[in-house]
This record gives C-alpha cells, sequence and structure tokens, in this order.
C-alpha cells in the first residue's frame, strides 16, 4: 500500500501550529500589537460613517444580534460581529498594507481571531500570536503570487482571496484546532473564496470599502465548521482544483512552495501602516504631489503630469470619471482626483478628506489638468511614481517618488491612533486604550472600544 503525498495545506499548516505553540518572535509581537492598535483606531474612526450603518442593518438583519462587541458599540452574533467590525477597519481605507503582496492582512485577520477569543478563554499572548500567524499566511500568499497589474492576481483584490485562509488561520489557532482540524479548516476557507476586482476597477460602488469583511467573517465560519468536525478539502492549495490552479493561472511552482514553507523569514515584518485614507497605489502620488505643492503654488495654472505603470494605470482609466469621482470611495480610488487633492489642501486626512471634496472646485480644476504618462516599469509593490508640473511644451518642475516618504514610526502611528479617536469622539479613551494595547492587554482593551 502507497502512502498519499502529504498536501500542502497539511505541511504548511503544520508549520504555522508549530510556530504558535512555540510563541512568535517578541519584535513581531511588538509590531502586531501596533497594528492592533492601529485597526482599532481606524475602526472608531468609520463607525458613524453611512456605510456603517448600512453594514450594521444588513449584518444584524441577516445574522441577528449576540454577545459579541462592535468597535464603537453595540452587539452583534460572532459572525455578524466579524463583518461588522472588518468592514469598519477597511471602510476608510487606512489599515494596513503589505506592499509586495497588494493587501491589507489585519482587516481580515484581527475580527475573526477577536471573536473567535470571546469564544474561549484564551490569554492576549495568544490572541497577538494567531493574529501575527494569520497575517504571516496572508503575506506569504501574496509573497508567491506576487501581483502586478497584468498576469496572475491582478484580476483578485488578494485581501479577500487570501483573507478566507488567513482569518481561518487565525480564528483556528485560537480555536485550538490541531493540524488535521486546520487543515480542514482551510479546506472549508478555500471554498468560499471569492473577490473578483471589479468594484475597484469600476466606479460608483461603495461596496469597495468593505470588501475584506467577506474573508473575515468567512474565516471564522470556516473554523467553526472545523471545530464542530466539518472535514474540508484537503487539497485546497495544491490539489486537481485548488486555489493556485482554478484562481491564479496555474498550479504552484517550485518557487511558489519555496515561499509559503520558508520559515526563515517572517513576510509580516513588512506590513506597513498607512499615513494617508486612501488607496495604497495613489499613495506615490500624493507623496509627489505634497512634494511639488511649493512649486504648484508658484505655477497654478500648470498642467499636471503623472507617470504610471499598468497598476497604477486602472486608477487613472476611465480619465473623465477618475477626474470627477461620484463616491468617496471612488475618489480614494482615483490617482488623478488623489494628486489634484494633494497639490491644493496637503495631506488628506480623515477631517478633512470627507464627502465635500467630490464638489471642490478648486481640486476639481487641477483634476482637470491631469495628464497621463505611461510607461513606468510595472513590479509588486509601490509604482514607481514621477510628477511634472508642465507650462506649454516646458516642464516647470519634477518629483520622484522616494518610498521613505510612506513609512511610520511608532510616535506617527500613535499620532495617527489619537487623531482617529479625536474623529470618533473618544478622545478622553486615547491614553489609556494606547497604552493597554501596547503594553497586550488586546482583549480589554477590545472590550472598551466595543463600549458605547
Amino acid at each position: 500500500m502507497v502512502d498519499e503525498p502529504i498536501s500542502l495545506s497539511a505541511e504548511l499548516t503544520h508549520a504555522l501550529l508549530q510556530t504558535y505553540r512555540a510563541g512568535v518572535p517578541e519584535s513581531m509581537r511588538t509590531k502586531t500589537r501596533l497594528h492592533i492598535a492601529d485597526a482599532m483606531g481606524i475602526g472608531l474612526a468609520a463607525h458613524d460613517t453611512e456605510l456603517a450603518r448600512q453594514v450594521l442593518a444588513a449584518q444584524r438583519l441577516g445574522a441577528g444580534d449576540g454577545r459579541h462587541g462592535l468597535i464603537g458599540g453595540g452587539q452583534a452574533s460572532a459572525l455578524a460581529a466579524t463583518f461588522v467590525n472588518a468592514a469598519l477597519i477597511h471602510i476608510q481605507d487606512y489599515d494596513d498594507i503589505h506592499d509586495a503582496g497588494r493587501l491589507h492582512p489585519s482587516a481580515c485577520v484581527i475580527p475573526a481571531v477577536l471573536a473567535a477569543a470571546a469564544l474561549r478563554d484564551v490569554d492576549d499572548e495568544a490572541v497577538v500570536d494567531a493574529v501575527a500567524i494569520g497575517n504571516e499566511l496572508m503575506c506569504r500568499l501574496g509573497m508567491a503570487c506576487a501581483p502586478q497589474g497584468e498576469g496572475p492576481g491582478s484580476e483578485w483584490f488578494l485581501t479577500q482571496l487570501f483573507g478566507y485562509l488567513g482569518a481561518a488561520m487565525g480564528a483556528g489557532l485560537v480555536l485550538g484546532l490541531d493540524t488535521p482540524a486546520l487543515v480542514s479548516c482551510f479546506g472549508l476557507a478555500y471554498m468560499q473564496l471569492a473577490g473578483g476586482k471589479e468594484a475597484g476597477f469600476s466606479t460608483g460602488a461603495t461596496a469597495r470599502g468593505i470588501y475584506p469583511a467577506f474573508a473575515a467573517q468567512g474565516g471564522l465560519q470556516a473554523a467553526l465548521l472545523a471545530e464542530a468536525g466539518v472535514a474540508g478539502p484537503a487539497g485546497a492549495l495544491d490539489g486537481e482544483a485548488s486555489m493556485f490552479r482554478l484562481y491564479l493561472a496555474g498550479a504552484l511552482s517550485s518557487r511558489q512552495r519555496r515561499t509559503l514553507l520558508d520559515f526563515s523569514v517572517w513576510h509580516a515584518a513588512q506590513v506597513d501602516i498607512k499615513p494617508w485614507p486612501c488607496c495604497r497605489l495613489s499613495h506615490p502620488y500624493v507623496a509627489v504631489a505634497l512634494a511639488a505643492r511649493d512649486s504648484y503654488a508658484r505655477h497654478p495654472a500648470a498642467n499636471v503630469r503623472v507617470a504610471v505603470n499598468a497598476s497604477a494605470g486602472r486608477l487613472c482609466r476611465p480619465l473623465a470619471q477618475r477626474r470627477r469621482p461620484r463616491t468617496l470611495q471612488d475618489a480614494k480610488y482615483s490617482i488623478p482626483f488623489m494628486t489634484a487633492y494633494a497639490l491644493v489642501h496637503g495631506e488628506p486626512t480623515l477631517s478633512g478628506f470627507a464627502h465635500d471634496v467630490l464638489r471642490d472646485d478648486k481640486v476639481l480644476d487641477v483634476a482637470d489638468r491631469i495628464e497621463l504618462e505611461d510607461g513606468l516599469p510595472d513590479n509588486p509593490g509601490h509604482p514607481q511614481a514621477v510628477l511634472t508640473l508642465i507650462s506649454g511644451s516646458r516642464a516647470l518642475h519634477r518629483t520622484v517618488f522616494d518610498p521613505l516618504d510612506l513609512q511610520l514610526d511608532e510616535r506617527r502611528v500613535q499620532a495617527k491612533f489619537i487623531d482617529c479617536l479625536r474623529h470618533a469622539g473618544r478622545e478622553r479613551d486615547t491614553q489609556a486604550l494606547w497604552q493597554a494595547l501596547m503594553q497586550g492587554k488586546v482583549q480589554s482593551a477590545f472590550s472598551s472600544i466595543c463600549a458605547s
């Protein structure tokens, strides 16, 4: 009798479970606590948005009430709370990002882990470690895919596609699942996979602001089903109809398999916290616009040429609609509009970048003078943005993107947290919540955050 080969799901889940049981490196715990704090702050800042109210109404109607906390106040069932909290973390498009994988890990993983933790008596360290490992799994999948503007992965919200697996892993670890159950958890998450990117490529869809929520909820659901004994397919990652074959243009290459199984590096260490509430692909263009503001003030009638690659070009076309976005989500996904806004007003902020910007004549006037220049090389991660101010055929000023402009140290992350709580009307709680989260008291801080 010939033994069946071990599936990639089994290899990967065994390695992740061993890491969880051994404890993640302290440097990753420290970083993860910072990202949990960031997610809680931006979730609070989104609590009173119209989209948040719509999501809450739909989830309560469909999944009912319960005892699980909602960021900003209220309670719902475990699945509903996971969906609502994940939506809150992403609505402002302010949540953390793994640039090479082009995905937002924390919005998917944190809500699923916290909901699972509320069902079990686990300590805060276990919660932090489960978030770290769920995030790491998503980042590994993103690195294996290495998405660009065209090719495998370019048509998917990889946050959503991979988020089912990351959320399932994080929740499954907190629930205490062993390797066979985690393999089933993977398979059950795989059976729900979705994330087509039309909501990002087209205009008018406010649902773009909540796509990680589907993955967070689905991941928790997979973990609960696996705990109850439902057996999911073991070949979710490398079977005949696996995720890579169906969704990502072919079976795993040897490079991709090595990326998933090489535990000599933590890819989640490269997850960044965003400085501005807008799509990450627009961040380099905000940065070059900020650098060009002084020159623009001297030449306010100049045309503005932005150089783009295939990835950034998707956020520029159709140009007429991108210049005149219909919704705030459209504006945050529009490189022409975000560039114009930064030239006119400076950094986009929670208080400044609100619905009235859609009718800001000064911003719209500049947006109408945005020109596109194709030809930048496409690559995983940031576009190599270039902004040029032009008068006639003469270049007045040229700015090239520097990735260092997007990096936040802990002091700036704390300032962002303070601003989010101010925006939410929770200034009184800032110091206590920040200290609790930085000390790893995640579950008590989350309870406070869920108090009205």
